[in-house]
């Protein structure tokens, strides 16, 4: 493969995550493009001059937004010795807020649907002398068990991610 192909893909990738982004944690479009710019860099940071050529942004827009990020702690930056450049980073208890977020909202609903599935168990019950439609539990019980499945993997990952990073 090529490196204008593969290029090609990183832009189109960049672009799709940043609209998942722009959506999810309802940044501007800007920040979202440089979060997801990061992911896919493949690199311990990128300067500034990186980003602005990367994005094809204004160095104003960049940098504004740039702030932003740090100030939601959701990007940092390091300096190496000897360069005066600002390398920046995605923020590792980001990452790890994301992954919390996650399980606590796979959790929620995961604690609802059990209720559901105990309300569903004692309407039958009751229903059997009553005469009503019972309600087929199968479905239900495959979203409980899907539900823990999604809830123990972001756990796994959220746990590799602990251990590589030595966190």
């Amino acid at each position: 493969m090529k490196e204008e192909e593969l290029n090609k893909e990183k832009n189109r990738l960049t672009e799709q995550l940043g609209v998942i982004m722009e959506k999810k944690y309802k940044l501007a479009p800007i920040a979202a493009r440089i979060l997801s710019t990061l992911i896919l860099s493949g690199k311990q940071g990128l300067t500034f001059d990186e980003l602005v050529q990367q994005l094809n942004a204004s160095k104003s827009t960049v940098s504004t937004n740039l702030e932003i990020l740090q100030n939601h702690r959701r990007i940092e930056y390091f300096t190496k010795p000897g360069d005066r450049k600002r390398y920046f980073t995605l923020n590792a208890n980001f990452t790890l807020e994301v992954f919390d977020e996650m399980i606590n909202s796979w959790e929620a609903e995961k604690n609802v649907h059990k209720e559901i599935l105990q309300y569903k168990e004692k309407r039958n019950s009751y229903n059997e002398d009553h005469d009503l439609p019972l309600f087929d539990l199968e479905f239900q019980k495959n979203l409980l068990v899907f539900l823990e499945e999604t809830t123990a993997g972001i756990k796994k990952l959220k746990s590799n991610f602990i251990n590589k990073k030595g966190l």
